[in-house]
């Protein structure tokens, strides 16, 4: 078998064990939440894994990208379009014109 083939295999028998990954959901309250993301950032960690920590668990040493994230509706797609004046069939660079929003932003925050 080749090199390339056992990397696929591998990948696969890692995608299967986190499809038998139960997802939860904690309803704390809104300090609860807000403390453990204030603690993920100052950690730079995303939540899932400090509530990892917090629990004992395991958590994963490979680097991961901090990102943030947002669900778009197909009306939110056509409003954020129109707004940079682009095709609405062009989600990459509406994602791309979003960011650079959301990095101006943080510049004049610094700013002020």
């Amino acid at each position: 078998m080749t090199d390339k083939k056992q990397k696929i295999l591998n990948k696969w028998a890692t995608e299967k064990k986190a499809v038998k990954a139960t997802q939860v959901a904690f309803d704390v309250g809104e300090k609860i939440q807000y403390v453990i993301r204030k603690e993920a950032l100052d950690r730079s960690i995303n939540p899932s894994d400090r509530i990892r920590q917090i629990l004992g668990l395991n958590v994963s040493r490979k680097p991961k990208r901090l990102r943030l994230s947002i669900s778009l509706s197909d009306e939110d797609m056509a409003f954020l379009a129109k707004a940079y004046k682009l095709d609405s069939q062009d989600p990459v660079e509406v994602k791309r014109r979003a960011a650079e929003k959301l990095i101006e932003h943080v510049r004049q925050a610094d700013e002020e």
